[in-house]
């Protein structure tokens, strides 16, 4: 995890999307301990409270699990439920704005996509 925080948005805010952001890269897999709240804590210079916040709330959301006095672990299928998830809020809340833009613009959709892939070749 990088230290980069942003003044607009809450840290423990930002410390969830980094602990989504790794389970949706892999970097998190199911069963996996997050590193305890002291550690973050410490590491970061941040307020345990803080770091505990980002944590109850990736248990709300059932991505993590507590496991009484051993710690937090990635629950089996967070990985699938994000991925649902996050196409579902892209495909509701981003790709609109995108397109309008790419209208905006003037740009055709199909040609930056078939430009996107022969790009990545």
């Amino acid at each position: 995890m990088t230290t980069g925080w942003n003044d607009n948005t809450p840290i423990y805010r930002q410390l969830k999307d980094k602990v989504i952001g790794m389970m949706l890269d892999g970097a998190l897999k199911a069963g996996d301990a997050l590193p305890s709240v002291r550690q973050i804590a410490a590491e970061y210079q941040l307020n345990p409270i803080t770091v505990s916040k980002a944590y109850q709330e990736l248990v709300d959301d059932n991505l993590v699990e507590k496991r009484r006095g051993i710690g937090m672990y990635v629950t089996e299928g967070a990985s699938e439920k994000l991925l649902a998830s996050e196409r579902e809020r892209f495909l509701r809340e981003e790709w609109p704005a995108m397109l309008e833009r790419i209208r905006q613009l003037g740009l055709n959709v199909d040609v930056l996509l078939r430009d996107q892939h022969g790009s990545q070749s």
